[in-house]
Order: structure tokens, then sequence, then C-alpha cells
């Protein structure tokens, strides 16, 4: 074979390898880049929290309405019931009774619950006030429009007799002020119906020791006691006046009065 020939072929040979060497190398895939990893972010540290799992309402038990549920350990406080601290809280308190309502999702708190041997009433009842209860109808409560925590005037009507030949008659006046109905009847709360009438024989009011006393002699002196219900944007007038006169006379205390015929007459005074 003619030498020219021989280093035709080799050329030829030499090039296919070297165009072979190139392709492999194209569709090769790139090598791995290697990452190096940085620093992790700590996990959050989670503790089991008594939640509410549904709604319970005041004078209600909590039943099976609490679960626990992990909560973050920094946003726990000390009023929180924790199952580290108390693994047995979860039927302990099944049947406590709620102070206050609660809403699903809500952590437990001891304070929204009724202390063991309280009865409601006393728990909901703020320190240095009192309960009383007056006799009530539809007729003398706004319809029976009132619920309870809504906020009342007392009006005391009483007959007046007849004077100089004109006829007997009666008079009102407004004996308390800004009072709030702690219950209807027994019912502390609109029902879960929603109804918003409720007519009931007798309101449960929240009252100082003074008012008290007023509204103990004004249910002897009235023919009758009549609630006005306030508008929700007056509730938060304070130190309106009040029949005071009825327990207490021109600044005197240990006045002793004497009520006759619906009217009110100081007979001495205590030592």
């Amino acid at each position: 074979m003619p030498a020219s020939r021989l280093i035709i072929l080799g050329v030829a040979v030499a090039a296919a390898g070297g165009a072979g060497y190139v392709a492999k190398n194209m569709v090769a895939a790139p090598p791995p880049q290697i990452v190096e990893a940085g620093p992790q972010a700590p996990a959050i540290a989670l503790q089991d929290v008594l939640v509410l799992s549904g709604d319970v309402t005041m004078g209600s038990q909590l039943e099976n309405n609490i679960s626990w549920q992990s909560w973050p350990a920094d946003g726990i406080n000390a009023n929180f019931i924790t199952r580290a601290a108390e693994p047995e809280a979860l039927e302990k308190l099944k049947g406590a009774v709620a102070r206050v309502a609660m809403y699903a999702g809500e952590p437990l708190r001891r304070s929204k619950l009724i202390g063991e041997g309280q009865s409601f009433m006393s728990s909901i009842l703020p320190s240095g006030m009192r309960a009383v209860a007056t006799t009530i109808a539809a007729d003398t409560s706004a319809g029976g429009f009132i619920l309870p925590n809504d906020f009342v005037d007392v009006i005391m009507t009483r007959r007046s007799e007849a004077a100089n030949g004109a006829p007997a008659g009666f008079t009102t006046e407004t004996i308390l002020k800004n009072i709030r109905v702690l219950a209807i009847d027994q019912t502390i709360q609109e029902d879960e119906e929603g109804k918003k009438t409720r007519v009931g024989q007798t309101a449960t009011l929240e009252l100082t020791a003074q008012q008290a006393e007023i509204i103990t002699v004004a249910q002897q002196m009235a023919d009758r006691l009549t609630l006005a219900l306030r508008s929700i944007t007056d509730t938060q007038e304070k130190n309106l006046g009040e029949a005071d006169y009825l327990v207490s006379g021109n600044g005197r205390r240990g006045t002793v009065r004497l009520i006759k015929s619906g009217e009110v007459s100081e007979v001495g005074t205590r030592k």
C-alpha cells in the first residue's frame, strides 16, 4: 500500500478517536457539587398543655372538652396546666365547673374554674359585693328583654296618701342605678339557642352592702319594683346617685327608721 494512503488512514483514525473523546465528555453528567452543611436551627422545645377542645359555657362542667396539646415551651406561663407538672389533670378536671365562659383552643387556667367547696354564685361575685334577689315579672322587667350581665336601674313605685281632699296617687323614684344583673331565676347567661327574651320571676342583682340594704327596705315599702334596662353605652357611668336616705339619715350611721303605711320616719339613733 502506498505510504501516502497509510498516512491519510492514520490521520483519519486519529481524528475519529478525538471526536469520540470530545462527544463522550459532552454527554457526561457534570460532577456533583459539594455543599458544605451549615449549622442547623435548634428544634423547638415542646410541652403538653391542657387546652379546651370545645366551648364551655359559664356554670357548665368541662367534661370531655379538654385535651393535651403540644405547646412551645417558651410560650408557657405559670398559669397553664402541663402534663409534666400534673399528669393526671385531664381526668381530675373533667368534673370541674367553669366560672366564666371558655372557648376551644385556649389553655385552661385554674383561675377560670370554681374552687373546690365553693358555690357557683359566690365564686363569680366580685369581692365586696352582694347578690340580692328581687321579684320581677314581664311587665316590670322591660317585657322580659333583660338578660344576665345586662345593667338596669331599679325604680320604686308606691302609693301616696290623699291630702287636702286630693285623690290618692302614686310616686316613683329611681332608687338604684347601673346595677348588673347576675341571673334571671337560675339562669346565669343567655341560652345556647340564642333566645333574646327570658321572662323570669326573680332577678339576682350585684349590689354593694349599702345597696343591698336599700333594696331590702324598698321591697317592704314599694307597691312595685321595676327594672329599667340601660343602654350598653351607659354602663361605664360611675358614682350615680341612689336612695341612701332609706338606710342612713342625714349622714348619721346607725339611724333607726320606722316604715309604716309605706312612709319612712326616723325613730332614733343607735349608740
